[in-house]
């Protein structure tokens, strides 16, 4: 299964990612574990219109994310959000995450989120249901990498969660 994500993963973000009406709802979260500093570096890629207007309906209020100006407007409620949709456990303990800034890429908005203090570890818990509160065919690739070995998982609205060993 893994290969054929791997395999397919770039042929799905080209066409995915390529234009503004899309009909594919995909998200990418890369967890990588640093054990210099004992963290999780998280970057997670979501469709700007559709984290607008996630952001818009959850939180009643106008969201744009389309300047530089709207990202560091909104980051409150992109944590907020963050918090209430990506959750991870490392040997079943819940991660505090922090959104540390985001940036445009192409019609994407890149998240940079942190979890700190994380010790040592072989099992990671993640659950994912970003933009599913949105759309039923939301689909949350995610992969975990930590050293050399990396483990993906492809998370949807009544799978949202997988746990991976190390």
């Amino acid at each position: 299964m893994k290969k054929v994500i791997a395999l397919i993963l770039p042929l799905i973000l080209f066409t995915s990612f390529a234009s503004k009406d899309h009909e594919t709802y995909l998200s990418v979260t890369e967890i990588e574990y640093d054990k210099h500093t004992q963290s999780l570096q998280i970057i997670s890629r979501v469709f700007i219109d559709d984290l607008e207007n996630v952001l818009s309906r959850r939180y009643q209020q106008d969201v744009s994310l389309s300047y530089k100006e709207d990202l560091k407007q909104n980051r409150e409620l992109m944590q907020k959000y963050i918090n209430k949709k990506l959750s991870i456990h490392v040997e079943g303990e819940a991660q505090k995450l922090k959104l540390l800034g985001s940036k445009f890429d192409a019609d994407q908005v890149v998240m940079y989120i942190e979890a700190v203090e994380v010790g040592t570890f072989q099992k990671v818990k993640v659950e994912n249901l970003i933009l599913t509160d949105l759309f039923d065919a939301q689909k949350n690739i995610v992969h975990v990498k930590k050293g050399e070995k990396i483990e993906s998982m492809l998370l949807a609205k009544g799978n949202s969660s997988q746990t991976v060993n190390f």
